[in-house]
């Protein structure tokens, strides 16, 4: 009797210290759980400090690049194509031989030119002579000489001998300026008919593009341009706005032309490009397009005050591509404030008074 009672009150020990040990393991366990429960539901934000500075507005338009100086080139001698030194796309410099065309009939042309001169001067000294001047042709009066140099047919064949040698000077074609061979498509031993070929000068470009007539206060001669070709937005030219038409059109659109620099060579004649003109406005305050949400119907920015987020109503001034200048909304009296902590990211999901933590550090500063 007294061994049975023994074993029951060992067997209800055990069972009371095993039932200590899972509270005790569970109570362990579940700490962890409830800490990354509450860590997940905190909410992380990143901020900035709001400080008034430059804020670039920006116009942005499609534009297509033209060549500062083009020139469509054409052999002016008849003739077929001798020579052809230069192919597509080659750089050339300024006075450099192209091509040059068949020279035989020209140069004949010119010996007989040279000797109709000699004949011609031979003539024009015997004139002289004949009326009491030396060969020299020294102390004759003008109107003399003048006389004797139409008579003896010195002055047309001085005009022959001149035009005989433009005429061979025009077997070759020369480059007028620097640049690059384009749209050749001439043969040798062909006649070229028309063009030769079009010269390039590369090294600068005029962008073309067009604003609205609401833009027209935001460009001005001078103004700096930045310009990136459609094939590749990441590689930007800078340049200056060099002219602005003084019309608008039936779109109610005015032209307006920048020259750039072509760095590198990347650019080409033609080129679909976009544009983008900067307009400097100072003392404003600028945040993050992200920062700003739209709520009823108004723009909203989170401040961050004593490790909650601020709900306050903004007015949105300019825009470019990735930030907003913004003041207090006028309507309902909301004032923004140099050092103010702004909430940029993080934000949808919040409400005023929402707590949060940042994740920078511009919130202790």
């Amino acid at each position: 009797m007294y061994v049975r009672t023994g074993l029951l009150v060992l067997a209800a020990s055990v069972f009371l210290c095993g039932c200590r040990q899972k509270d005790t393991q569970g109570e362990e366990e579940g700490q962890p759980m409830e800490t990354a429960v509450q860590k997940l539901n905190e909410n992380y934000v990143d901020t900035m400090i709001m400080r008034k500075q430059v804020f670039y507005q920006q116009v942005k338009c499609n534009g297509k690049l033209r060549a500062a100086a083009k020139s469509e080139l054409s052999v002016q001698a008849t003739g077929v194509l001798h020579e052809i030194f230069v192919k597509n796309g080659q750089r050339v410099e300024k006075g450099e031989l192209l091509a040059s065309v068949d020279k035989r009939d020209a140069r004949r042309e010119l010996e007989k030119a040279q000797q109709d001169m000699e004949r011609a001067r031979i003539d024009l000294v015997d004139k002289l002579i004949g009326q009491g001047y030396d060969e020299n042709m020294e102390n004759v009066p003008e109107a003399i000489l003048e006389r004797a140099r139409v008579t003896s047919g010195f002055s047309a064949a001085e005009y022959a001998l001149q035009t005989a040698r433009i005429n061979l000077e025009r077997c070759d074609l020369h480059a007028p300026f620097a640049g690059r061979v384009a749209d050749m498509d001439c043969k040798l031993y062909q006649q070229p008919e028309g063009k030769f070929c079009t010269l390039i000068d590369d090294s600068q470009f005029d962008v073309e593009f067009s604003i609205l007539e609401a833009e027209l206060q935001m460009v001005e001669v001078g103004q700096k341009v930045t310009v990136a070709p459609f094939v590749d937005e990441e590689q930007t030219f800078e340049g200056l706005v060099t002219e602005i038409n003084p019309s608008i059109d039936d779109k109610g659109q005015v032209k307006v032309r920048a020259r750039i620099r072509n760095r590198g060579g990347a650019l080409m004649e033609g080129m679909n490009v976009m544009a983008v003109v900067e307009k400097a406005v100072p003392d404003m305050f600028v945040v993050p397009k992200d920062a700003v949400l739209m709520r009823d119907g108004f723009h909203v920015l989170f401040r961050y005050e004593e490790g909650r987020a601020v709900w306050t109503y903004v007015d949105v001034i300019y825009a470019n591509i990735s930030s907003y200048a913004v003041t207090g909304n006028k309507r309902k009296e909301t004032k923004l404030r140099d050092g103010d902590v702004v909430i940029t990211s993080g934000n949808l999901n919040l409400a005023d008074g929402t707590e949060v933590r940042p994740i920078g550090h511009a919130a202790n500063h």
